[in-house]
């Protein structure tokens, strides 16, 4: 099964990348904020993963967050061990001493692609500083979601 309306606003976002050092920020990012509400946030430096995927679930009509941290899309969507191309997949990442670790509140989100041997691959976006596909190890899963689209009126 593949989530394909989901995916197609996603890949519309490939490339997208942060601009270099705190002084400029990438206009794009920046929408994604404001477009959930946030506009507040006038850097491309804040963490932008969480932002990226709700702009992405909103304009796809699928429920978001409306949150900044990865973690809070773990409650978003219906649980699965067993995920597919479009799902979201949430990780921790850090140590305990900065708020990270697999209890802590760090976090990070994307959509999940595929697995192969120990990582789990995602596109999503503040990962190397763009939005693209990135591996992380299967070892940092917190969980996984099958979107569900917003009841829209």
């Amino acid at each position: 099964m593949i989530i394909a309306d989901l995916l197609d606003v996603a890949l519309e976002e490939l490339g997208v990348q942060e601009l270099a050092g705190p002084v400029e920020n990438t206009p794009r990012i920046l929408e994604y904020f404001a477009a959930i509400g946030k506009g507040w946030v006038k850097t491309d430096e804040t963490s932008w993963c969480s932002a990226v995927h709700n702009y992405i679930h909103k304009t796809a009509g699928y429920e978001y967050t409306g949150e900044l941290t990865g973690r809070s899309w773990l409650d978003i969507g219906i649980h699965t061990n067993l995920p597919y191309k479009g799902c979201t997949v949430v990780f921790w990442y850090g140590t305990a001493a900065n708020g990270g670790g697999p209890n802590g509140w760090r976090g990070h989100v994307g959509i999940w692609l595929r697995e192969r041997g120990k990582y789990v691959y995602t596109l999503g976006g503040n990962q190397s500083n763009g939005y693209q596909i990135s591996k992380y190890l299967k070892s940092r899963v917190l969980g996984y979601r099958i979107p569900k689209k917003r009841d829209i009126i």
